[in-house]
């Protein structure tokens, strides 16, 4: 069941699949609010949502005129959907209520560019949004869908759905604990089986956890930073907290979150120009960049990159890949694999000419070398999952150093693999060891350090005899990490000798 989930999963994307969780949402509400199981009348909620949906579109074109910037018209539903989740549903004949509705989808939309430094946006517009109308106008958000027992079901599995998606359970577990432990903590009645129910069941506390606190453009890059910026958030949701008059809510808590994450993160997005692409085995090509000043990057990290194009299709026009170059490199490389059917992205991205420009930011990965240049390393990619390894390898032999590192690429056929020049150059250099597996039923196996069948127990056994004593670094698609994974433990490596990477570009 769960293997059937990730192959649903990985055919869309984290925005369009955060999207369709919202749709769902909001046409539940509508639903269970026609039979009163949730306070929302149903025609309010629909007319809130389009009115929403209309004026963060017209709100995000007219700023992205302004600002010369690219939109992304996922981002803006998502945003407006939100917020009809969250804030009261208004009727057409209530002025007040179109009027918040208007200055929400307004001040969330602004957001993305009267408060972004160096194109970075700072705080979750949805959660600004409704902090400034409630300073500025007294109405606050309802929070709707959270706190009713018709609607947690639904948002447990579509939330989670969101967070296996984009594998950030490392983000909510330790705000859901900081959450618990602040509320019973602070609680003015020493309760903590009572508190824990009303906090589960009668606050908007999963909502909330799966789909603001995740937004990726406003969390922190790294495992300890997400962790830190969790237990931050958490421990302000505890609505007992206050500094005079002024009450912790779960949107303030999620700002005072966010400027945390921004002084933690790397700043700006930039503007990268083609120089080059060419094709380096049968379905992969490599694109180089030219250099942009400020880019500091660890081998193995990633960056999510968006590119203009006309018809964009249901993929977006964002994709997240690792940085194939090594820092030592005078240009930013990406190796893209392309497929027959690939997406109006993929498309655009493949008819790219020198000179074309594309725009990049959200740095981030924990997926690095350890700084301990004596542990014993063992590297395992699958297809595309390369490209890390790729700039680690190519870092290690631009930089002069030595690792004792095994490299296990596998691949279906032996026009697939990649890069083959810079590992042989390591092996010659520094010794760097690298097996070429070949899966694909029919093909020889490779030439040069080369075996048929699949990477298993037994090949890892014959091929790195030492396996106990290593670090095992693991880049692929989620069901080969996930696999791969297991045949270590099964071997006995522990958990601690593991670094996986569900490759960013599944996303």
């Amino acid at each position: 069941m769960i293997d059937f989930i990730d192959r649903l999963l990985n055919r869309i994307t984290m925005y369009r699949l955060v999207l369709y969780v919202l749709i769902a949402f909001v046409a539940l509400g509508a639903i269970f609010g026609a039979v009163h199981w949730v306070p929302v009348d149903p025609t309010a909620l629909v007319f809130s949502t389009l009115f929403l949906i209309v004026l963060s579109w017209l709100a995000n074109a007219l700023f992205a005129k302004i600002f010369d910037a690219h939109p992304n018209h996922e981002s803006t539903y998502i945003t407006a959907l939100i917020l009809a989740l969250i804030v009261p549903p208004a009727s057409p004949n209530s002025l007040a209520g179109v009027t918040f509705l208007a200055a929400a989808a307004v001040v969330g939309m602004a957001s993305k560019y009267l408060l972004a430094i160096g194109k970075k946006h700072v705080f979750n517009p949805a959660a600004l949004a409704v902090v400034v109308t409630a300073f500025a106008l007294g109405d606050y958000a309802s929070w709707w869908v959270g706190g009713n027992l018709p609607m947690l079901p639904f948002v447990l599995v579509g939330g989670l759905l969101v967070v296996r998606k984009i594998q950030r359970f490392d983000l909510v577990l330790p705000f859901l604990g900081a959450a618990a432990i602040s509320c019973i903590a602070l609680s003015p009645l020493f309760d903590p089986a009572g508190t824990l129910e009303r906090l589960a069941l009668h606050t908007p506390l999963f909502f909330f956890a799966f789909i603001m606190l995740t937004e990726p453009l406003t969390t922190p890059p790294t495992r300890s930073l997400r962790i830190a910026y969790a237990v931050l958030v958490g421990a302000l949701y505890s609505p007992y907290i206050h500094i005079g008059p002024v009450y912790s809510i779960p949107e303030l808590a999620l700002l005072v979150g966010n400027v945390f994450a921004y002084l933690v993160s790397p700043k700006r997005k930039y503007r990268f120009v083609l120089r080059e692409k060419k094709a380096v085995s049968a379905d992969i090509y490599d694109f180089s960049f030219e250099p942009v000043k400020g880019l500091s990057f660890r081998p193995g990290q990633y960056l999510e990159w968006t590119l203009a194009h006309e018809l964009i299709d249901s993929r977006g026009n964002r994709r997240y890949f690792t940085i194939a170059s090594s820092p030592t490199e005078p240009n930013v490389r990406l190796g893209v694999r392309f497929y027959d059917n690939s997406s109006s992205f993929k498309k655009r991205m493949l008819a790219m000419k020198p000179g074309d420009p594309i725009f990049a930011g959200q740095l981030a990965g924990d997926f690095t070398l350890p700084d301990d240049l004596s542990k014993k390393l063992v590297f395992v990619a699958g297809g595309i999952g390369i490209t890390p390894f790729r700039s680690m390898v190519k870092h290690i032999s631009d930089s002069g150093g030595r690792r004792d590192a095994v490299l296990l690429y596998s691949n279906r056929t032996n026009a697939d693999i990649s890069y083959k020049e810079i590992f042989d150059e390591a092996e010659t250099g520094w010794g760097l060891r690298t097996v070429y597996v070949v899966t694909g039923e029919g093909e020889p196996a490779p030439a040069h350090n080369g075996v048929k069948g699949r990477i298993d127990a037994d090949l890892i056994r014959r091929t790195v005899p030492d396996y106990r004593e290593r670090i095992f670094y693991i880049s692929g698609t989620e069901a080969m990490v996930s696999g791969f994974k297991k045949t270590l433990r099964e071997l006995g490596i522990p958990l601690a000798q593991i670094e996986t990477d569900f490759f960013p570009g599944f996303l």
